[in-house]
């Protein structure tokens, strides 16, 4: 019950009204729309943020933050020795919404994928850098890292904070 409040005050939020969050196509927004749009993100964040850290309280798995402001289930996880660009990598991940319903039937998955050469969202990236081969870690991410203001287009809407179970092939 308590995941499905959860989501619905995370909805309510999204649905600000009055709130211009980007232009329209060949549009420019005006300084104070950016100053806005800004605070909107922020106040975004800092919720989304507090929302999370109670889902962790619930859960038996224990969750660390890192420096780019996502958690992961093991400890330390950022304090890796990084990987570097053109280093190859393949994975794959899994994304779930907080009620911890799978979102896509099959995992999205990339093979022998060099660093500074791929697009990929910026959590799953930053966790790329630091996962061991072989190594399957979870991630809980804002919507700021994952899909933000324009959600996927497909199934994940705009401001939906994921879990994603990434691992390392």
């Amino acid at each position: 019950m308590k995941k499905v409040i959860f989501i619905s005050v995370l909805g309510l939020l999204g649905c600000s009204k009055n709130t211009q969050t980007h232009p329209p196509v060949g549009g420019v927004l005006s300084r104070n729309d950016l100053e806005v749009s800004r605070e909107r993100m922020k106040n975004l964040n800092a919720q989304e943020r507090s929302q999370i850290q109670e889902w962790i309280s619930g859960q038996p798995v224990k969750f660390y933050p890192t420096q780019l402001n996502y958690w992961v289930s093991t400890e330390g996880f950022d304090q890796r020795q990084r990987r570097q660009d053109d280093t190859p990598i393949s994975y794959s991940y899994e994304l779930y919404d907080f009620d911890q319903t799978k979102i896509y039937d099959e995992p999205k998955e990339r093979k022998d994928a060099r660093f500074g050469h791929f697009d990929e969202l910026k959590a799953v990236e930053d966790a790329l850098r630091f996962i061991r081969d072989g190594e399957e870690v979870t991630l809980l991410v804002p919507s700021a890292l994952a899909y933000g203001t324009y959600g996927d287009e497909k199934k994940i809407d705009n401001d939906i904070p994921l879990i994603i179970k990434l691992k390392a092939l």
